[in-house]
């Protein structure tokens, strides 16, 4: 996601291309949403719209558009890599909102796999400017945000399911977006377009820059990374623990420098083989824990 983001960053304005993008993964699961809601004969009260509202404005409007205003920072990878350490604080949100426990396999597969992260980031080697620390600083902000959406998420999960929460949290968030491109656009903050930053704060686009060149990528941000993806990865946590799947981003460093050497010729430092290794261990200590519960639990049944 954050190589097309960065990719995509060069035709649009960040936030132009965040609310596009969840434009987009709103629209698609519009449809299946008004369905469920439907079968399940649910009608939304204040509580749910008051939930909905928190929900867009911590997904889309924070998590997601300060992403990609880091990515414009520092390098994707990078921002990839912090993004992936959100369960650190899924943790302690799933522990005190969802009051889930955190057992010693979870500790030891989170302590392997940021020593994995920190072997691939090699801070001792890592040569870092103003902009680099201003996109660690909103990648670490991101991070922080998507975990607490992700277990506000599991709250209503039961009564709304993944698609309706996500389908309806991505349209809100989007409005909400829209209001501050509108507002962006007065002519009272004029005068913040002459920095860096403000140039992307002041009259931001909505549809400008669309074309043929950039449609697919855009479609891809917006139909596979938002509209599946989110989906997929809120199905999951369905089926487990916030803690549980949360840990499916320690996979993500591993992944992207080996996408990267096939599809890019990037090379693989020899810090960053490390890392995947570290990565992996942490990931396979997980799962063998998981399904040793669930030989256990079958036992206990027979």
């Amino acid at each position: 996601m954050e190589i097309a983001g960065k990719i995509a960053n060069s035709d649009f304005n960040p936030f132009q291309l965040n609310f596009l993008r969840f434009l987009i993964g709103g629209l698609i699961l519009l449809i299946p949403s008004i369905r469920i809601l439907k079968n399940k004969k649910i009608k939304l009260t204040k509580s749910d719209i008051k939930y909905f509202l928190l929900t867009g404005l911590l997904c889309v409007v924070i998590s997601m558009s300060v992403l990609q205003v880091a990515i414009g920072y520092t390098k994707a990878s990078i921002v990839a890599i912090l993004f992936s350490t959100n369960p650190v604080f899924t943790i302690p949100f799933a522990c005190l909102i969802l009051k889930e426990k955190l057992n010693k396999s979870n500790i030891i597969s989170i302590s392997i796999s940021l020593v994995g992260i920190a072997c691939i980031l090699n801070p001792l080697n890592l040569k870092l400017s103003i902009s680099d620390l201003q996109g660690i600083g909103l990648a670490v902000l991101s991070a922080v945000t998507f975990s607490l959406y992700s277990v506000l998420v599991k709250t209503k999960s039961h009564k709304f399911g993944s698609i309706v929460i996500n389908g309806v949290s991505f349209l809100v968030g989007d409005f909400l977006m829209l209001i501050l491109i509108l507002l962006s656009k007065l002519s009272i903050f004029k005068g913040i377009s002459k920095t860096e930053t403000g140039a992307m704060l002041y009259n931001i686009p909505i549809f400008k820059g669309i074309s043929m060149d950039n449609l697919l990528i855009l479609l891809y941000l917006g139909v596979i990374v938002t509209g599946l993806g989110y989906v997929f990865y809120f199905l999951a946590m369905d089926k487990t623990s916030v803690v549980m799947s949360s840990l499916v981003f320690f996979v993500k460093p591993a992944l992207a420098p080996i996408l990267a050497f096939f599809i890019l010729k990037e090379g693989i430092p020899m810090n960053t083989i490390l890392g995947i290794m570290f990565i992996l261990f942490g990931s396979f200590i997980m799962l063998k824990y998981k399904n040793h519960n669930k030989v256990k639990d079958n036992s206990c049944v027979h």
